[in-house]
């Protein structure tokens, strides 16, 4: 603790968990308020805190809008004191629509469904999936969505089975609680069905007692699924099970006040069999959202048409530099007015081949030309030597910009090499405290009464920190 009093001043509790304790901080240096996350449990080395699933799922998935960004890992040698270091959020969903008496607008409601779907798709398309979405792990901050708490997170590519009372009840998918832990990444998207359905309707969709009452909630509302589908999941099952035919009351009863297209949406969510359930990329693609696809494209054509003409005034800028004598007056031979007007007279989205031209050659005007039924061959040639010398020596060729040499002495790209400060990365110092890269903190407690699960050994190096779950 005493790394982070140095760093930060802690000014109250922001909830507690079976596992953690949060708390709101101030940044001692800039002022900037951060949430931490202190673990109760101890760690033996910072080779175990490193290997948490958590850090390396936010390696790979930092940085991402819909994603929680996370700065700084605590690591106390001595006491085996872990503190997580995070962007503080307002809320999280359960939070958003405890108590509310009155529906959220639907376009809101909407906004978040598209911000959440991005973060799944970022997921999986990443080869992780979250396997705990839930209320309590979306977070808010006044219109901004983030996906939370990658504690109980897999890789797409390990091996199955899988742990099966994963993930939070209420949520957990049929295949979930069908098999003995023969599940994908699918199941991530029956969570955000029912998710999509309790922020509209502000409660949960399938609130199951047990593992019985889950699937007879499940069975309730969506019928009992085809006799195909119960023989793919028995397959996967040591007992048998047979459901008496039901047909389901079906999800339009319960949201009278939802859109069509919402309702369609859960219903491709919530499907039974996973291997005909929607996935995060083709749910983004759906109607329902293409009010935001388009303000996207929107703003995405402007952004590259800005970037356009930055890049033209970076070329003029350059040019007038380069057309000047030895007295520092600007040569006859200027970019003119249309070289620097290319973007918005035209508007439209640059394509990739034009930001390439006026990005790496710069503009170098045309000499007047006599009309050419005047010119005689010997003229042409005087002009064209002319030219040649004016543009600074470059060699002339066929084309309509000049070819500029690269020297190796002036390229000097930069590239991308980490998300995080190469601080995170340094050993352990005097004082026998390290900061490392960041993870994500649960920091908010379920809304229903919680177990304590028993913890988890991983490869018999570590041991991982549950989630607090329904039961």
């Amino acid at each position: 603790m005493n790394l982070l009093l140095q760093k930060y001043r802690i000014l109250g509790k922001k909830g507690e968990g079976t596992f953690s304790e949060v708390l709101k901080v101030q940044n001692i240096k800039d002022g900037t308020y951060r949430a931490c996350k202190k673990m109760k449990q101890s760690y033996d080395s910072i080779e175990q805190v490193n290997n948490l699933r958590e850090i390396q799922a936010m390696r790979r998935l930092s940085p991402h809008a819909n994603v929680l960004e996370l700065f700084e890992i605590i690591f106390d040698k001595k006491s085996g004191t872990l503190v997580l270091i995070c962007e503080l959020m307002d809320m999280n969903i359960y939070e958003l629509i405890r108590g509310k008496r009155h529906y959220l607008p639907e376009r809101k409601v909407k906004h978040y469904m598209y911000q959440l779907m991005k973060s799944i798709d970022h997921v999986h398309r990443n080869g992780i999936f979250h396997r705990d979405v839930k209320p309590e792990n979306i977070l808010i901050r006044d219109d901004l969505l983030k996906l939370a708490d990658f504690g109980s997170c897999r890789s797409v590519y390990s091996k199955q089975p899988y742990t099966e009372y994963i993930s939070t009840r209420w949520y957990r998918a049929p295949e979930c609680l069908l098999t003995d832990g023969y599940y994908t990444y699918k199941m991530d998207l029956w969570s955000v069905g029912c998710v999509f359905f309790e922020i509209l309707s502000l409660h949960p969709l399938f609130p199951g007692a047990n593992e019985v009452d889950q699937i007879a909630k499940i069975h309730d509302i969506m019928g009992t699924p085809e006799p195909a589908v119960l023989s793919k999941l028995k397959r996967s099952r040591g007992m048998s099970f047979n459901f008496p035919p039901k047909k389901g009351s079906g999800i339009e009863r319960l949201l009278p006040h939802v859109s069509q297209e919402a309702i369609e949406l859960i219903y491709q969510l919530c499907t039974y069999d996973p291997d005909d359930r929607i996935t995060a990329r083709q749910a983004l693609k759906h109607h329902y959202f293409k009010e935001f696809r388009d303000m996207e494209k929107k703003a995405t054509s402007i952004a590259k048409q800005r970037h356009l003409q930055e890049s033209v005034n970076a070329v003029q800028e350059n040019a007038s530099v380069d057309n000047t004598d030895g007295s520092g007056e600007k040569l006859s031979s200027g970019i003119t007015t249309h070289d620097v007007t290319i973007a918005t007279d035209q508007q439209h989205s640059p394509t990739k081949a034009e930001l390439t031209e006026i990005t790496m050659y710069p503009t170098i005007p045309k000499a007047q030309s006599l009309p050419l039924h005047s010119q005689t061959l010997k003229e042409r040639k005087r002009r064209r030597n002319k030219r040649q010398t004016e543009s600074h020596g470059y060699m002339h060729h066929t084309g309509l910009l000049p070819r500029v040499p690269m020297h190796q002495a002036t390229f000097n790209p930069t590239f991308h090499s980490t998300s995080f400060s190469a601080a995170f990365n340094k050993l352990a110092d005097g004082a026998g405290s390290t900061a490392l890269l960041p993870t994500i903190s649960n920091a908010y407690k379920p809304h229903k009464a919680t177990a304590a699960k028993t913890s988890k050994s991983f490869l018999s190096s570590y041991t991982l920190p549950s989630l607090d779950r329904h039961y």
